[in-house]
């Protein structure tokens, strides 16, 4: 990350170095979190921040009574945003050395910790390390959670809810191109909760299957516009946005080339998706992350919420690998929950007993009864035994368990399917 005072380009040209000042109300460089790919530097200006971090404040609901715990690192635009949402409202603030569950805890008890955020990898840690010490001290004082980089699944949210009973709990969707959050939508609320009222907005019914295995991420900030470039049926396309929040331009972009008038310019977000009835954005999946099997396009977002809503599945990460006949297979990398087991005959033994084991049949199975596509699910499943790898934001590298599954692919050709 760099601040105002060291935003000077370097450029080689003929030989000689070249040197040119950041552009006009640039405040910092933050780097993307590179989960697809190599890291890009953004430039975000003074309005950005200030934005987007009062908009945090009054959808949230921070406050000087507020103890902030840094969940994320001040590096990361998720991180920063929020801490400077704190330091407007004067709240409290606690630090921890890095993200560790157990160092999370510890600090939630010892300083009251009334708010923080969190990725799903954490959220799933945090659950994890109360389980395996089967204690829950301190998480009574957590009043809001702000959650980022990936929806929460339904486990995952009834799991937090039970966690931390007296916290609100939101799910916000953003980039670093955007200076973090463009929309908010809140998954828990305990004041209606108590009353009967549910606020989970996991699905929606309607005639359209695609409405059906998106994922919501709710409304935009008052003062972010988004639209939907459509492409194809059922207006999916393009996620859209414009204003002040948007990035100035990419570190090493041609400055000739960055436009002038960054409010008036839409930026694509990168993600494909579209907007309800009610105004609620839905997310479909990532154009670079995007599979071409067979002529059809796969976003593993898509099968990954499928596959993530069966009982026995912790996570799972959905990616393509090269094939002669189809371009690419569609792969799904599987981690399972505790007590479950893999098993290639486990189909007969799930149904005629209790006992908790899984297969590529029953995976299969499962999709066919959400309603997949056929030709979105996976030919190839594989059982992930350690946990994926992440970028230093907890957000899965699927390049890497891509490169991974290749190898895999390369020395045991045989042993792969599953």
């Amino acid at each position: 990350m760099l601040t105002a005072e060291m935003l000077v380009e370097q450029s080689v040209i003929n030989g000689s170095m070249n040197y040119s000042f950041a552009p006009e109300g640039a405040v910092i460089i933050c780097f993307t979190s590179g989960t697809t790919g190599r890291p890009e530097g953004v430039v975000i200006s003074h309005t950005a921040l200030i934005v987007q971090s009062l908009a945090k404040v009054a959808i949230v609901g921070y406050s000087e009574d507020d103890v902030y715990l840094h969940t994320a690192p001040l590096c990361h635009i998720g991180g920063l945003s929020s801490a400077m949402a704190m330091l407007m409202v004067g709240a409290c603030h606690a630090f921890i050395p890095k993200f560790e569950a157990t160092l999370a805890l510890e600090a939630i008890e010892q300083h009251h910790v009334t708010s923080l955020i969190t990725v799903p990898a954490m959220m799933a840690d945090l659950i994890s390390s109360v389980r395996l010490k089967r204690i829950q001290k301190g998480c009574d004082s957590v009043k809001k959670i702000l959650n980022g980089g990936g929806g929460l699944s339904d486990n995952l949210i009834k799991d937090a809810t039970r966690l931390f009973p007296r916290a609100k709990l939101l799910s916000a969707y953003g980039m670093t191109e955007t200076c973090s959050s463009l929309t908010f939508t809140t998954l828990f609320e305990p004041m209606l909760e108590a009353s009967g009222t549910s606020l989970q907005m996991l699905a929606i019914t309607s005639s359209s299957p695609v409405k059906a295995r998106g994922v919501c991420v709710g409304k935009p900030a008052p003062h972010v516009e988004i639209k939907i470039c459509v492409d194809g049926s059922y207006n999916v396309g393009r996620i859209l946005t414009r204003g002040p929040h948007v990035m100035l331009r990419y570190w090493d972009q041609i400055p000739e080339k960055a436009s002038n008038s960054v409010e008036e310019t839409w930026l694509d977000t990168g993600d494909i998706g579209f907007i309800d009835d009610h105004g609620n954005l839905w997310l479909v999946g990532r154009t670079n992350g995007r599979i071409k099997s067979g002529g059809e396009n796969i976003y593993p977002e898509e099968v990954e919420a499928v596959l993530i809503q069966h009982p026995g599945v912790l996570s799972s990460v959905v990616v393509g690998i090269p094939d002669p006949r189809l371009t690419e297979l569609v792969v799904s990398c599987i981690r399972l929950r505790e007590n479950w087991q893999w098993s290639d005959d486990s189909f007969k033994y799930s149904v005629q007993s209790n006992e908790l084991f899984l297969s590529s049949t029953i995976l299969r199975l499962h999709c066919r009864e959400k309603n997949l596509t056929g030709f979105k699910i996976p030919k190839i499943f594989i059982l992930w035994k350690t946990q994926f790898p992440l970028t230093t934001t907890g957000k899965i590298r699927r390049d890497q368990v891509r490169r991974e599954v290749m190898s895999q692919q390369l020395s045991f050709p045989n042993k792969l399917r599953c």
